[in-house]
């Protein structure tokens, strides 16, 4: 019976499964990050039907995106964790800002390049404002909502002030949610720091300092296999790369932050191409 439990691949070994959450999170798009893309490999990492992993190692490069994504992945991560008792370590890259810091909170201990931009707990919402380019073309921009709050921030007519309102309350409801994972998950963070919940983003070097991060790595299968031995064997849990990213090394390039902006997008375009919905 030993023998036959011996053969099989990753049992009686070391096993470490890596996950990558690489770009821009958004809930659509062939190479956005998002729950739907990435769950089967989640649950691929944290399977321990075959053989329990000694951890889920996760490699962030991101900048951010949708708040609602980035909780997915995160409450997804940390349920898998919890059940099956595998613990999980987050590496930032380049970036683990805004909703890759969200990210970046999934694992219970987080590690960081000196030079690694981390941080960035803010929120925002931006859009541009037509009117005066509309009347310059002679445009009218007709819109017809049943509900007074239907569509809010038009860009085609004057900003109103009760609309800066209304999304300056929501942008500040979710940046306390924010500011309180952050001080649920990091226990030694520097609550009084001048600037940690202001949205700044940090060197990986501040980041340690303050609390974001809890050390630095030069080399995650070197940091693994110091930690839990040189016959350490690495499995890989993510999509495989597209055409373009294999033979032009192509890779998709985070441009956004954690904001509404998503959802009040959708919704213009909508009302631009006359549909009706609730």
């Amino acid at each position: 019976m030993n023998k036959i439990l011996s053969s099989i691949p990753g049992r009686g070994k070391s096993v470490v499964r890596i996950v990558r959450l690489q770009g821009a999170i958004k809930a659509e798009g062939p190479r956005s990050l998002n729950l739907r893309r990435m769950e089967r490999f989640i649950d691929k990492a944290f399977d321990i039907r075959r053989v329990k992993p000694k951890a889920v190692c996760l490699e962030i490069n991101s900048v951010g995106g949708t708040v609602v994504q980035s909780n997915l992945i995160y409450e997804r991560i940390r349920y898998l964790s919890e059940d099956t008792g595998v613990p999980v370590l987050s590496f930032a890259e380049e970036y683990a800002a805004s909703g890759g810091y969200w990210l970046a909170m999934a694992g219970d201990e987080i590690y960081v390049d000196p030079n690694s931009m981390v941080g960035s707990i803010g929120v925002l919402f931006g859009n541009f404002g037509f009117e005066e380019t509309m009347k310059k073309l002679g445009l009218e921009w007709r819109l017809i909502t049943a509900g007074k709050n239907k569509f809010r921030m038009d860009p085609f007519t004057p900003l109103k002030q009760e609309d800066v309102d209304f999304t300056t309350k929501r942008l500040h409801e979710i940046h306390s949610n924010f500011i309180e994972l952050v001080k649920k998950r990091r226990k030694k963070i520097d609550v009084n720091h001048k600037t940690v919940f202001t949205g700044e983003v940090f060197s990986g070097t501040e980041a340690v300092s303050i609390g974001l991060a809890d050390g630095f790595y030069t080399d995650l299968r070197g940091f693994c296999k110091e930690r839990y031995g040189k016959d350490v064997k690495f499995e890989r849990c993510e999509p495989s790369k597209g055409f373009l990213e294999k033979f032009q090394g192509l890779g998709t390039k985070a441009t956004i932050d954690v904001s509404l902006n998503d959802l009040l997008v959708q919704l213009a375009e909508q009302q631009q191409k006359a549909k009706l919905g609730l």
